[in-house]
């Protein structure tokens, strides 16, 4: 058995090292270079996380349709992490979708594995004030900011929201 994990196990650790290499490049604004470092990630041993994070490096380079791509394979993967559902709704809100981004902001809602839940409430609020439904919105953003008092972008959406209804 030690044997058929060796190899895995190396591949995995290698995987690790390149996806955080390319995040660090990625951080650094170095998009292409993260791009293909993912990849390679990707190719020794594919992640939830490595797909997410090559689809976030898309939408830095304005290719939300590739983003997307990539979430929906990191959903293939893991589909309890809540990441991917969160980045294909803000996407599809950046293209103006609000009506298909609102189930995947739900499901990420209901992902047994995200760290940041005001994440999705935030975008879910975006989806509904693009709609025009400023009541809604609002809704969301204060549930955002109930899971992250300190999130300053759901509290400037909340005042927006606020003054579209009065």
């Amino acid at each position: 058995m030690d044997s058929e994990q060796s190899p895995r196990k190396a591949r995995l650790d290698k995987a690790l090292a390149l996806f955080q290499q390319a995040y660090e490049h990625q951080m650094s604004g170095e998009l292409g270079e993260a791009a293909s470092l993912y990849q390679a990630s990707i190719a020794l041993f594919p992640t939830a996380e490595a797909h997410t994070f090559l689809g976030w490096t898309y939408s830095f380079q304005g290719n939300l349709d590739a983003a997307i791509v990539e979430c929906q394979k990191a959903i293939e993967i893991d589909p309890e992490f809540g990441n991917p559902y969160n980045d294909i709704g803000a996407y599809l809100i950046e293209q103006q979708k609000y009506d298909e981004a609102i189930p995947w902001l739900e499901r990420a809602l209901h992902a047994g594995r995200y760290e940041s839940y005001h994440f999705p409430w935030f975008n879910l609020g975006r989806a509904h004030a693009g709609k025009e439904c400023y009541s809604r919105a609002l809704e969301c953003f204060r549930e955002a900011l109930a899971l992250d008092p300190d999130y300053a972008p759901a509290a400037d959406a909340a005042r927006s929201a606020r003054l579209k209804i009065h």
